[in-house]
């Protein structure tokens, strides 16, 4: 045991010195606008710990976004459909926008998926993606404190779907690896 702990001290100070430069290459936001555009950016364009939505969903056709699970579960346009639901609607109330009626029945925010809308739904998921870090940018310190945890809910809610979608994209056998999972 003396003998491995002593081959290993020599290297120590290496792997400390390349773990402290790659910990410094990033700095973290140190506002809570920063913050919560991280959250954001990192559930829709930016990879950082897990894979963001926009590569989620890339390069998925409509045949095989409408699969689903054998034994239950939700399709990836089914995964898509409720995050694009809840981000719009939930950005329509912190823009102080009307909403439309919901009527409480979530299971439809996942169900109202059909494969012909799949290219547009791509692109109106991005969009409310890119409307809420605009948002999130554009608001004043008062706004972002007021509504500091609904933001933050929508981003982690985001990440616990991209995560069903990248687990149903694997059980499907149509995630490439190199994007980020193994």
């Amino acid at each position: 045991m003396k003998k491995i702990a002593f081959c290993l001290l020599p290297i120590f100070p290496l792997l400390t010195l390349q773990l402290g430069a790659s910990a410094q290459s990033k700095q973290p936001p140190t506002t809570l606008r920063g913050v919560l555009l991280e959250q954001l950016h990192t559930t829709h364009d930016q990879e950082d710990w897990f894979v963001p939505a926009k590569i989620a969903v890339q390069g998925l056709t409509a045949e095989r976004a409408k699969w689903m699970p054998p034994g239950g579960g939700h399709s990836v346009g089914q995964l898509a459909y409720h995050i694009w639901y809840w981000d719009n609607r939930e950005l329509q109330h912190f823009k102080g926008e009307e909403q439309a009626p919901f009527d409480g029945n979530n299971n439809e925010t996942f169900t109202d998926f059909n494969a012909a809308q799949w290219d547009d739904l791509q692109k109106k998921l991005d969009q409310v993606l890119t409307d809420w870090e605009k948002a999130v940018e554009a608001a004043d310190d008062q706004t972002l404190a007021k509504n500091a945890s609904l933001i933050a809910h929508v981003g982690a809610h985001n990440a616990y779907h991209i995560g069903q979608i990248l687990y149903v994209r694997k059980l499907e056998g149509a995630w490439d690896p190199s994007k980020g999972v193994k």
